[in-house]
């Protein structure tokens, strides 16, 4: 896959009395054991000229002024080579078979090279927050890809144990005469049934 790249010389001036929204990222405790990835990542777009300036504002106080960002391009349709942040500039690079494409690497003047998962956009957020609690664990040893698909195998065997939990109660309600019940119920209202019945004739 050819990545795209262009130049942009200034960020756009977006004077706004709101505050920015909250960053979504989750680092690793300060001590841990190193390991494959340092933390998770759930940026709001995949415009990279938007949300590094974000990340950069939260990380550069952390870690030291971030100077270069690589990406694998499969999820990022445009990779700008220059990305102005606050007080500098982070250029940014590409790798394909190289860097896993789930990865978002960082590296600074003073603390070296930091890995993130990068959690997908659209990504619902109770499988967003599992992937940053995940992706910051003491224990962790996955890769980036591999939380991707260890979150896709939870969220697929939660989905079916919801629609097998489903299946039961309904099984459970027709055998019960819910299932008569409904059917009857639906040629209306028993009180209007009785109120209809024929009455006898008196004397006979």
């Amino acid at each position: 896959m050819t990545a795209t790249t262009f130049d942009k010389p200034a960020v756009e001036d977006r004077t706004s009395s709101s505050s920015p929204p909250p960053l979504r990222l989750q680092l690793a405790p300060p001590g841990t054991a190193s390991a494959l990835i340092d933390g998770a990542w759930w940026p709001r777009s995949r415009d990279l000229t938007a949300e590094l300036p974000l990340l950069t504002a939260v990380l550069d106080p952390r870690w030291g002024r971030i100077t270069h960002v690589t990406v694998n391009p499969t999820f990022w349709p445009v990779i700008p080579r220059k990305v102005p942040v606050q007080g500098h500039v982070v250029k940014v690079g590409w790798f394909e078979a190289e860097q896993d494409p789930h990865k978002l690497l960082l590296l600074s003047y003073t603390a070296g090279r930091w890995d993130l998962l990068v959690i997908p956009p659209e990504t619902d957020a109770v499988t967003a927050a599992r992937l940053m609690t995940t992706a910051t664990d003491p224990a962790r040893s996955l890769t980036a890809s591999g939380l991707i698909q260890e979150a896709e195998l939870f969220r697929i065997a939660a989905e079916a144990e919801a629609a097998a939990w489903d299946a039961a109660r309904e099984t459970v309600w027709d055998s019960e005469g819910g299932h008569d019940a409904r059917h009857t119920s639906s040629h209306g209202p028993v009180g209007t049934a009785i109120g209809r019945a024929p009455i006898p004739a008196a004397g006979k």
